[in-house]
């Protein structure tokens, strides 16, 4: 079983920026963040295979939010700049053994319990 762990979120004010955080107990999985806002689908935000070198994004995040990964200390982050009151929402960390590209579909095997970011206009 894999172990998953949010941290980072908050509240901030748009325009501003945020770091979130995933702690994994496991190493070489691939891993995504995604997203839900009240009243709203879960969506597919941004994924990162194993080795760090290929990611995809959502396009309303494209060009604003980066995915990277640290092996080393198998944390997985998500930079968060330029942030609108749209972005708010809880943010999810998941790990698949599928690539990255499958991860945007949402199929994936450990979930995290989330973290909130609220973006105030």
């Amino acid at each position: 079983q894999v172990q998953l762990v949010e941290s980072g979120g908050g509240l901030v004010q748009a325009g501003g920026s945020l770091r979130l955080s995933c702690a994994v107990s496991a190493s070489s999985y691939t891993m995504a963040w995604f997203r839900q806002a009240p009243g709203k689908e879960r969506e597919f935000v941004a994924s990162v295979d194993w080795s760090g070198g290929i990611t995809y994004y959502a396009d309303s995040v494209k060009g604003r939010f980066t995915i990277s990964r640290d092996n080393a200390e198998t944390t997985v982050y998500l930079q968060m700049n330029s942030l609108k009151p749209e972005d708010t929402a809880v943010y999810y960390c998941a790990a698949t053994s599928g690539s990255a590209l499958t991860a945007m579909k949402g199929i994936m095997d450990y979930w995290g319990k989330g973290t909130l970011v609220t973006v105030s206009s």
